[in-house]
C-alpha cells in the first residue's frame, strides 16, 4: 500500500506511547484516523492533537479484550468512515510476577487485551479491509515474542501467540490484497514497564531497574511508528525494532536451546536480591 493518502486507519491503544505516535505518523501521510483507547482523557488528549494537525478523526472509547466492545466499535467506525483500509492491533498490558504468583484474572486479563483484542481486532475489522479493495493489519508482537524471560510468563505467552497468528494469517490474506505485519520492538521508552501491576512487592526493584534500562538504552516510540508506517507501505512480513531485538532473534535462530539459557541468566542479573 504505497499511498496512504485519504485511507482509513484504526490504531487500537492509541492514548499512549505507540499507539499514539503511530495514529500521528499516519495521520501525517494523509490517513483518516479511528482511534480507540480504555482511557478516556489519554485518547481525547490524542484525539485533540490530531484535529489540530487537520486530520479527521473519531475517538472510541473500547476495552478490546470485550468481544461485544469491539464488535460494536467496527460498526461505528464503517457508519462515520464508510471504510477502513489499516488496522493497527497496538492494545497491550502486562503484569510483573511469576507465574506461580499470578492470579487467573491476571492471565485472563493480559491474554484478553494482548491475544483476544488482536483477534477481535482482525476478526471485526476484516471483511472491511477485503471489502475497500486493499487493506494491511499490523499486529504488535514483542521481543518477548522471540525469547521468553522470567516473570513474564503471561505477557510471553500472548506475543508468541500475537507472533503465530500473524504469520499464519499472512499466509491465508496472500491472495485478498490484504497484508500482515507482525512488529517486534525491543527496549522502547514507554510507560507500559512503569504501569505494570505488581502482584507482590518482591519485584518493586526490578520493574524500576528494567524502566531505568529502558530509558537507558530503549529507543523512542516515534521510531517504532515510523517503522510501522513504512512496513504497512512495503507490505513488510515481520518488523525487528532496535538492535536488541535483532541480536535476540539471530541468537533465537542460530542457538535456541542456548539463548533461553543466556535470557534467564541475564534476567537474573538485573535482579536485585
Amino acid at each position: 500500500m504505497r499511498n496512504l493518502e485519504g485511507k482509513v486507519a484504526v490504531v487500537t491503544g492509541a492514548g499512549h506511547d505507540i499507539g499514539r505516535e503511530t495514529a500521528l505518523a499516519l495521520a501525517n501521510k494523509g490517513c483518516r484516523l479511528a482511534i480507540c483507547d480504555l482511557n478516556e482523557a489519554a485518547l481525547e488528549g490524542v484525539r485533540q492533537r490530531l484535529e489540530a494537525s487537520g486530520a479527521t478523526v473519531t475517538a472510541h472509547q473500547v476495552d478490546v479484550s470485550d468481544k461485544a466492545q469491539m464488535a460494536a466499535f467496527a460498526s461505528d467506525v464503517i457508519e462515520a468512515h464508510g471504510e477502513v483500509h489499516i488496522l493497527v492491533n497496538h492494545a497491550g498490558v502486562t503484569v510483573y510476577a511469576s507465574f506461580e504468583e499470578h492470579s487467573i484474572e491476571d492471565l485472563e486479563r493480559i491474554i484478553g487485551v494482548n491475544l483476544w483484542g488482536v483477534i477481535y481486532g482482525c476478526k471485526f475489522f476484516l471483511p472491511h479491509l477485503k471489502a475497500a479493495g486493499e487493506g494491511h493489519i499490523v499486529n504488535l508482537s514483542s521481543v518477548f515474542g522471540i525469547i521468553a524471560p522470567p516473570l513474564q510468563t503471561s505477557y510471553v505467552a500472548s506475543k508468541f501467540a500475537v507472533r503465530g497468528f500473524s504469520e499464519s494469517l499472512r499466509a491465508e490474506l496472500a491472495d485478498d490484497k490484504v497484508g500482515v505485519t507482525s512488529v517486534h520492538p525491543g527496549p522502547i521508552k514507554t510507560d507500559v514497564i512503569r504501569n505494570a501491576r505488581l502482584v507482590t512487592d518482591t519485584h518493586r526493584e526490578l520493574r524500576k531497574s528494567t524502566q531505568r534500562l529502558f530509558d537507558r538504552l530503549g529507543t523512542t516510540p516515534d521510531v517504532v511508528a515510523a517503522r510501522i508506517v513504512k512496513a504497512i507501505e512495503y507490505n513488510s512480513p515481520r518488523v525487528l525494532i532496535t538492535r536488541d531485538a535483532r541480536v535476540a532473534d539471530a541468537l533465537k535462530r542460530l542457538m535456541p536451546a542456548t539463548t533461553d539459557g543466556i535470557v534467564a541468566r541475564v534476567f537474573k542479573r538485573v535482579t536485585p536480591e
